[in-house]
């Protein structure tokens, strides 16, 4: 026996002799090698027939193994317990031990670093002591959570510093019966990186909203110099009362010829912005690209192949047709470009698509139609792509065009609920994608179009005219008393609802303008159907947000800059014929 066990084994003696089992565990030292061995020695009495205690029994077993296995297993969580307290201690994340009670059992030496509150200082108070008051709400809520699930529970609050400043803290848990274990990182920094990044990227913007709109500003101002000098210069040579016939008829068509082009020029600003009064109306995709396909080999010209991949089915969509048409030739004119005036101009139609993320903006599931145009030409470089809708931006050469055409396919597509999209490669060409919201039909209000054809005057019929600009009121008083009409005038809704009384006080027609202060051409038009239902109105707008997202509310429309013509037309129509003295 091993010199050090003998004392501690002897001392069971006593009780083995008063008749108790009892085990003792002492070392033995092996003679022949000197081993040390361990021995557990369970020592029992063993009596006679009578009761009285005759001998001791004993048996020993070796569990030198046994105890080797129990020294290492012991010497292994000495050693976790020491890295677990390294990395408690080491730590630069926040770790806690809290109840949830929110009561915190332990914290790490990090909430010095992070917080500067001493950790003896935290263990026994609740968070609420120190979490910022805006956010207690959403801790308490997260505690909730973590205490009645196991899963890992994730979320942000900030912690008050010791300085009184706050401390943004993404927290991670999980949970052990009714005690949770969290770590929090710090992210302060990140958050005020975050801040100042969206702030840059907000005063990037906004300054891409200036630039763009100086470019505007400067273009517009561009083209119109241009267009009144052309109508200044006719005006003054008209003046001249020694002027030949034949060139007053000339200078007469230049000013009617700008005019033109300048309604074209607001048209396609307007469009643009999303402010054009659509003449929304459901037609079958098909039907149209086929008659546009012949159209394109007319404008893209002899050298450029136009291929058309349409489906058999019909596909409707409801948007303006013409304006569609107009944007597929800006693509068409773009590509004609790109390709030097040779190659091939595809035109494809999917049909029942979604419309993926554009520029950002989040896919749409519901049911698009997809009109691509695809050319085989040079490509656009990836510095310009992203500006190619940008109003009078263009790559091409002085007086080769205006930079409106895309920014007129992008209004259109917006306006119209859809996108348009691009993808190009330098030396790959370009394939612009068109997104639609198809519908199942022809179906819905239309709205009835001006036609420009020739009309007789009027013939006395009294018309109540409601602008409340003085220019154009005179202006459009004057046109229908020469046509032929009566007119009284009104500065706004107010003054003619006062004119057409309790019976329309005999007018066969109104004809107003929509954007005015107070109650609006259209609210006004509205109430006039309320209360006189037979009474015709006709609206005039050259720009009104609400005829560009409504459409016309099944009234008459009139666009500015509108002729003589155009006016008698719709309001013969209109009255048909009636009225007069």
């Amino acid at each position: 026996m091993h010199p050090d066990d003998r004392a501690r084994a002897f001392a069971a003696m006593p009780r083995l002799l008063s008749g108790e089992t009892h085990t003792v565990e002492y070392r033995i030292v092996r003679p022949e090698d000197g081993a040390v061995r361990h021995i557990r020695d369970t020592g029992f009495p063993i009596r006679d027939a009578e009761g009285c205690l005759r001998h001791l029994g004993g048996i020993a077993q070796d569990v030198t193994e046994e105890h080797a296995r129990e020294e290492a297993l012991e010497r292994r969580i000495a050693e976790r317990t020491a890295e677990r307290d390294r990395v408690w201690r080491n730590s630069r994340d926040l770790l806690v031990v809290v109840g949830v009670d929110g009561v915190f059992r332990a914290v790490n030496p990090a909430w010095r670093t992070i917080l500067g509150h001493d950790p003896a200082e935290v263990v026994g108070r609740s968070f609420q002591e120190f979490v910022w008051p805006e956010d207690d709400v959403v801790t308490r809520t997260a505690l909730s959570y973590a205490a009645t699930d196991d899963d890992l529970t994730a979320f942000e609050n900030r912690y008050r510093h010791e300085d009184g400043t706050p401390r943004w803290i993404s927290w991670h848990t999980a949970t052990e019966g009714d005690i949770v274990y969290a770590y929090g990182r710090a992210v302060t920094a990140e958050k005020e990186r975050a801040v100042a990044l969206h702030e840059a990227e907000e005063a990037l913007r906004q300054s891409q909203k200036l630039e763009a709109i100086g470019q505007l500003t400067g273009g517009v101002a561009h083209d119109f110099n241009n267009l009144l000098t052309i109508i200044r210069s006719s005006v003054d040579f008209l003046r001249r009362p020694d002027l030949a016939e034949a060139r007053k008829a000339r200078y007469l068509d230049a000013v009617s010829d700008t005019v033109d082009r300048a309604a074209k020029l607001t048209g396609q600003l307007l469009s643009f912005a999303r402010r054009q009064a659509l003449k929304a109306e459901a037609f079958d995709l098909v039907a149209v690209l086929r008659g546009v396909a012949e159209m394109l080999d007319t404008v893209t010209g002899a050298r450029i192949r136009v291929v058309t991949e349409l489906p058999d089915a019909p596909c409707f969509v409801r948007a303006d047709r013409s304006q569609f048409e107009t944007a597929l030739v800006n693509m068409s004119v773009n590509a004609r470009v790109a390709m030097d005036g040779e190659g091939t101009l595809t035109l494809r139609l999917a049909c029942g698509v979604g419309k993926p993320a554009i520029r950002g903006h989040a896919p749409a599931p519901e049911p698009f139609a997809a009109v691509s145009m695809t050319d085989t030409g040079s490509g656009i470089p990836a510095d310009v792509v992203g500006r190619i809708f940008e109003p009078f931006f263009t790559t091409k050469e002085v007086g080769k065009g205006t930079g409106l055409g895309l920014s007129q396919v992008f209004g259109f597509a917006k306006q119209s609920g859809g996108d348009v999209d691009v993808a190009s490669a330098p030396g790959r060409g370009s394939t612009f994608t068109l997104y639609l919201p198809q519908v199942d039909a022809a179906r819905g209000e239309e709205l009835r179009t001006v036609e420009p054809d020739a009309a007789d005057g009027g013939t006395g019929q009294r018309v109540l005219v409601v602008e409340d600009n003085v220019e154009v009121g005179r202006f459009a008083t004057q046109i229908l008393e020469d046509l032929g009409y009566e007119t009284t005038w009104a500065a706004n809704a107010g003054e003619a609802l006062a004119h057409l009384g309790p019976d329309g006080a005999g007018f066969d027609a109104v004809f107003s303008d929509v954007v005015m202060p107070g109650m609006n051409g259209v609210e006004l038009a509205r109430e006039i159907r309320r209360r006189f239902p037979s009474l015709p109105v006709v609206l005039a707008s050259g720009y009104s947000h609400v005829l560009a997202q409504e459409g016309g509310h099944g009234f008459e429309l009139l666009h500015k800059p509108y002729s003589a013509r155009q006016l008698s037309h719709i309001l013969q129509r209109v009255t048909g014929g009636r009225g007069g003295p």
